[in-house]
């Protein structure tokens, strides 16, 4: 198998298992979201000390350490990511896959947004029409929900505020994960210190199997995020760009069909709305690169 095709495999099945999210953290009540939360940010933590010291990567942690620059980056990053944690653990276990997944399929439109607004890049003509479909989404299901659909921009946003601030760290995806896990660690301990104290931990009260999910938390972050690592490796951006939305898309249906989750009409509207806006986004992204690499090869030619 070709590098390239290993690299789509390993994009494809990282996706795949964000997808299945849903299903996961559910497994983990009767603990409640923020427990869940500081057990998965403590047993990152320590599956990816693990992995650092496996995959020899100290001295670029030590790098991190060493320029003040990325490590608040990416101290940006472990506070952002933690919202984002703890809003779709947050979501699913109450009931609003359907809404999270909404937060990932606008994600890319909100990172656009966010370039314009922060780094001031300009924008073209269908990327404006694809924020403006993906504006009117939201109010669509603004008004379906009766309230603004929150959760999923939460999602959205922090999760975008984490893309800018690690791609402006400029830090691998594996030293810059277990220097942010190790920098909210401290904080997740202490609540699970507290909430022990108070006799509401659900730790060692839900027998054997309840202990093992939790541990396990540590393992489903590290898995995904080292597949997509070997992705990013071997495929273009583009590639990446495009599968990503395998992950919502199979939320969503997990939501509408194992969970049962309600569509009204209303809310269908708004997310064909949302799908509107992706697809025109993909075509002119798709488009433009056709255009700047027929411009960079009769250069070349000339």
């Amino acid at each position: 198998m070709s590098e390239s095709r290993r690299g789509l495999l390993f994009g494809v099945v990282s996706y795949l298992l964000w997808g299945l999210f849903p299903l996961y953290w559910p497994l983990l009540e009767p603990s409640g979201p923020v427990e869940i939360l500081a057990h998965r940010i403590v047993w990152s933590a320590l599956t990816m000390g693990l992995v650092v010291l496996a995959t020899r990567h100290l001295p670029q942690i030590r790098a991190i350490l060493d320029d003040r620059r990325t490590t608040l980056l990416l101290v940006v990053g472990a506070v952002t990511i933690t919202v984002n944690w703890g809003t779709y653990i947050f979501g699913v276990n109450t009931g609003r896959v359907v809404e999270t997944s909404l937060g990932y399929f606008i994600n890319p439109l909100v990172t656009v947004l966010m370039g314009v607004l922060i780094l001031g890049e300009r924008l073209r003509p269908g990327q404006w029409l694809a924020l403006s479909i993906g504006f009117a989404a939201v109010v669509v299901l603004t008004v379906d929900y009766g309230r603004p659909p929150y959760v999923a921009l939460v999602l959205a946003f922090s999760f975008g505020t984490y893309g800018l601030a690690k791609k402006t760290a400029g830090a691998g995806a594996v030293e810059s994960l277990a220097f942010e896990t190790s920098v909210m660690a401290p904080f997740a301990l202490a609540y699970l210190a507290v909430l022990g104290a108070g006799g509401g931990a659900h730790l060692a009260g839900e027998g054997p199997a309840h202990v093992a999910l939790l541990l396990s938390t540590g393992v489903v972050t590290a898995v995904p995020l080292l597949f997509f690592g070997a992705a990013a490796t071997r495929i273009s951006l583009t590639s990446l760009g495009l599968i990503q939305y395998l992950a919502p898309i199979l939320q969503f249906t997990l939501g509408i069909t194992v969970i049962g989750e309600h569509m009204p009409p209303g809310r269908w509207i708004g997310f064909v709305l949302v799908w509107l806006a992706l697809t025109l986004f993909t075509w002119e992204a798709l488009r433009y690169r056709r255009t700047q690499l027929a411009m960079v090869a009769e250069a070349t030619a000339a």
